[in-house]
């Protein structure tokens, strides 16, 4: 279990303790309107926590995919590198399925170059998103502190 699902379900024991203690310091007369605004926090809180869930799994995703692109990138880079050792009249051949076919040295050149700003632009991509979903995550987590706040 991660350390965040563990503090929210804390947090979650704690107000509902803090509920249960009010309605016994009432002894047996509770204010109706603050029992209810207690309820009502905890299933905020409950609601709230759903929504921590639904981060953590695209988080991961996000990093899978980013790991990818960087390994092709770095790849894309190294083949960068060893066509810029070539002389202009080397041979370069491309695998197209099970058939290597002789390609111009400036094309591959272009290609491998284009390659690398795709991978690059992806990689920024996926950087915003990883930002945009620990935003949104953190903010779920601090909406479930406030709302902990308000208990009495």
């Amino acid at each position: 279990m991660s350390s965040s699902s563990a503090a929210l379900r804390d947090l979650q024991l704690d107000l509902e303790n803090k509920a249960n203690d009010l309605s016994k310091l009432q002894k047996g007369k509770p204010n109706r309107t603050l029992v209810l605004f207690i309820h009502y926090l905890l299933s905020k809180v409950s609601i709230e926590k759903q929504f921590c869930y639904f981060f953590p799994p695209d988080i991961a995703k996000n990093h899978q995919v980013r790991k990818k692109y960087t390994i092709q990138l770095g790849e894309n880079e190294l083949v960068l590198k060893e066509l810029d050792l070539l002389k202009e009249d080397a041979n370069v051949y491309k695998l197209i399925g099970p058939v290597l076919v002789k390609q111009d040295l400036a094309e591959a050149n272009a290609n491998v170059r284009k390659r690398i700003e795709y991978i690059s632009a992806e990689l920024k991509r996926l950087d915003s998103s990883l930002q945009d979903l620990e935003e949104k995550q953190h903010s779920k987590r601090e909406a479930v502190g406030v709302l902990l706040f308000y208990v009495p």
